[in-house]
Parts: structure tokens; C-alpha cells; sequence
């Protein structure tokens, strides 16, 4: 029992320290003050939290964490956008985006009943796999290089002292986790946030806590931005949406069910259908709750074989306590305090595995120099999105312009197509 205690409170943690960036960082491009950013984060950590338990009790069942949707954190932006053009305030934009998140969650169940789930699985090779991990890494990889410099922003200057407690918490991670101690090892995440965060208290490199206000609890409200509509733009910004974030759904499946497999002899079962179903309903409630539209996180591979620990037991009592925790805003206000580049230096040391993930993924390809080719362009595409500013594409249509400005996606995506196109020119290959 404490032994799932431990664990459910380092999966919280984890859930916690990589989901608190985006809810903020879209507060802050809607222009939300303080007590709405607050109240933001909190309903989107209480949607993540339900949304992990959801697909652990009737989708996956397998322990991958929900965490804001890259592609959702990119049409947020673009809809922020377009205020003044096509809608008239902040509210009306927000309002659209709510009722997006109900159209996909439609979609997603009318998919899985349609068969389109189960036939996208099958796309997903050692090939892109590899490609998909190593897209993921690099694009992850300039912010939490930011991170542990200290600079948020183009104008500041690299801070010595927090790229020092930075390596020190990438180096006590690393130490933890190859501990040939079993409970260091399985707990190395919890250890290394809780150690690094006294660390920067240390090094007077902590935040003031905010509180929001006097109630010790608070219930997430519903439909904050006001009544669900119907917006024809925003339905077929869904539709694409949908299909791309079937795609990343099945990578994060293919990845964890490839560290159960080789880590742990572990076999999961095929459930694709019930997680796209899952997807829809974890959608419709971050809908209701006015939230960030949620995802399998392909970061949770990292983690499970960091932590030695695939239990599901754990998994589920790290989600409970995360929904617990959303409802009082206090101690959510604490956790929010968290020291940015501790979290960046924990999800270093976890996503070194990825990149060891990735190249044992590729090995397991049998026609190496197809696997190559199809990676080089893959690569190459995915890589170079990432370096055009996401303001050079003010002009496109929406969806074209969510698309092209996520490399990860895009390039998986381009991957698959070039795979497919060469499988079907050279069937004997």
C-alpha cells in the first residue's frame, strides 16, 4: 500500500510539473489577470487529472498520463489571433474554442465506432515511431535548454546561478535514477523534484506564492466562457484537429507499449477503439470545464522506465490526487510555485531515454535503408518547421496554419505518407 502511495504521489508530481506550462502560457496570450489564469490552471490540472483516470479505468488501461494537446496549445494561440477579425472579444474566441473541444470529442467516438481508429494503427512502424520520438525530443528540447539557462524570453540574459542548480538536479536525477537501490530508483522523479526545489530555495531562485483567494475549496466551474454554439469554421478546424490528434494518440500508445514489451515482458492488450472513445469523453469534459483539450503524453515512457514502475495501481492514485489537489486553489497555488527549471531538469534526465528509445525502435526495422530514407524526410521536414516563427503564418487558414506550426505532428505525418508511398512502389522490399 505505501508503496502505491509513493508512487501515486510522484505520478501527480510528474503530471503536475509538465502540464502547468501551458495553461499559463495561453492565460497569458488571452490576456487573462491573475485570479482568471489561477482558476484557468485549475480546471485544465482538474480535466487532466479525470482525463488520466478515464482512460486507465475504460481506454488504455495503461499508465500514460493526459497533458495539454501541443496541437489544441496551437490553435489557442491562432484563435487568440483572430480576435478583432472574426470575433469581436476574448470571450466570443473562447467561447468557439469551448464548443471545439465538444466537436472533437464527437468525432473521436464516431471514429472509433467507424473503424478509422483500428486502421490508423497499423501506420504506425518502427519507422515512424523513431521518427515520432526523435521529432518529440527536439522539439521539447529548446525549451527545457531555456529553462535551465533561465531565459523565458529573446531579451534575457543566461542566469549562471540557475543553470548551476540546474545541472546539479540533472546530475542528482541521473544518480537516482541508476541507483542500485530499488526504492531510489522508483521514486527518483519525487526525490529529485522535492531535492532540486530546496535547491533553488537555497539559491534564492523561487517564486512567491499567489494565492487566488480565501476559499479552501473550490469546485472547477462550468462553461466559464459562456454557452456551447455552433461555429462552422471551428467545426472543421475540429475535424482536422481530430484526425492529427488520432495520430498522436496512437505514437504515445506505440511507445508505451513498446517499453512494457521490451522493459518489463509486459504485453498489452488492443484497445485502440476504447482509448479513441475515452478521447472523446475526456474532450466533451474539457469542454464542459472550459479547459485545454487533453492527450496521451509519449512522456510517460520516459517515466515508466526511468521509475521502474509500470504498475497501474499507482498510475491511478496519482490521478485521484491530482483531481483532490485541483480543488483547493491554494495548494494549487503552491504546486504552480514550483522552481521552472527543476521541472526542465527532471524531464532532461527523462527524456535522454526517449532519444535511447527512439534508435532501439529503428533497430527492430528489417529494410534498414527504406527506414533511413523515410527518416531523413521525416526529419528533415519536422525539424525545419520548427525553426519558422509561427508569425509568418498569420495569413494561412487556421488549420493549415495549427498544422505546418507543430513539426512534431507534421513531419509524423509526412513520415507515414512517405512510407506508405515507397512500401506500395516496392511491395517486395
Amino acid at each position: 500500500m505505501l508503496k502505491n502511495v509513493f508512487g501515486g504521489v510522484q505520478w501527480a508530481v510528474f503530471l503536475l510539473a509538465s502540464s502547468i506550462a501551458a495553461p499559463i502560457a495561453i492565460a497569458n496570450v488571452f490576456g487573462m489577470d491573475a485570479a482568471d489564469t489561477a482558476l484557468f490552471v485549475q480546471r485544465t490540472i482538474f480535466v487532466l487529472g479525470i482525463a488520466g483516470l478515464v482512460q486507465a479505468v475504460i481506454g488504455h488501461k495503461l499508465p500514460i498520463n493526459e497533458g495539454p494537446a501541443g496541437l489544441w496549445w496551437g490553435i489557442f494561440i491562432v484563435y487568440a489571433g483572430l480576435v478583432g477579425a472574426i470575433y469581436s472579444t476574448m470571450e466570443e474566441s473562447l467561447q468557439a474554442l469551448q464548443s471545439g473541444l465538444l466537436y472533437s470529442g464527437v468525432l473521436f467516438i464516431i471514429f472509433a465506432y467507424t473503424g478509422l481508429v483500428g486502421k490508423m494503427k497499423k501506420l504506425f512502424t518502427p519507422t515512424v515511431t523513431f521518427v515520432y520520438l526523435l521529432l518529440l525530443v527536439l522539439q521539447l528540447s529548446g525549451s527545457i535548454i531555456n529553462g535551465l539557462l533561465g531565459v523565458e524570453s529573446p531579451s534575457d540574459s543566461v542566469d549562471a546561478v540557475v543553470l548551476f542548480g540546474g545541472i546539479m538536479v540533472i546530475a542528482i536525477t541521473f544518480l537516482l535514477m541508476n541507483s542500485k537501490t530499488a526504492w531510489l530508483n522508483r521514486y527518483s522523479v519525487l526525490f529529485s523534484i522535492g531535492i532540486g526545489w530546496l535547491l533553488f530555495w537555497i539559491i534564492g531562485k523561487t517564486e512567491p506564492v499567489y494565492f487566488p483567494g480565501n476559499a479552501v475549496i473550490a469546485f472547477p466551474e462550468m462553461l466559464v466562457f459562456g454557452p456551447l454554439v455552433w461555429d462552422s469554421g471551428m467545426f472543421v478546424t475540429s475535424l482536422f484537429l481530430t484526425v492529427l490528434l488520432l495520430a498522436n494518440m496512437m505514437a504515445s500508445l506505440r511507445v508505451m507499449e513498446m517499453v512494457l514489451k521490451n522493459s518489463f515482458s509486459m504485453q498489452p492488450e488492443n484497445r485502440v477503439k476504447q482509448t479513441s472513445v475515452a478521447s472523446g469523453i475526456n474532450h466533451m469534459i474539457a469542454g464542459v470545464f472550459s479547459a485545454i483539450g487533453p492527450v496521451p503524453i509519449s512522456g510517460a515512457a520516459g517515466f515508466v522506465s526511468a521509475t521502474r514502475n509500470p504498475s497501474l495501481k499507482p498510475f491511478i492514485m496519482g490521478g485521484v490526487l491530482v483531481v483532490f489537489i485541483s480543488l483547493f486553489p491554494n495548494v494549487m497555488a503552491v504546486l504552480a510555485a514550483l522552481p521552472a527549471p527543476v521541472a526542465y531538469a527532471v524531464i532532461f534526465a527523462i527524456f535522454t531515454s526517449m532519444v535511447e528509445m527512439a534508435f532501439v525502435e529503428l533497430s527492430n526495422e528489417k529494410n534498414r535503408r527504406q527506414a533511413y530514407r523515410v527518416s531523413a524526410f521525416g526529419l528533415m521536414i519536422g525539424v525545419g518547421l520548427m525553426f519558422v516563427p509561427p508569425e509568418s503564418m498569420a495569413n494561412l487558414p487556421v488549420v493549415l496554419a495549427a498544422t505546418l506550426s507543430n513539426g512534431l505532428i507534421f513531419g509524423t505525418v509526412m513520415a507515414i505518407l512517405i512510407e506508405q508511398f515507397l512500401m506500395w512502389r516496392n511491395p517486395g522490399e
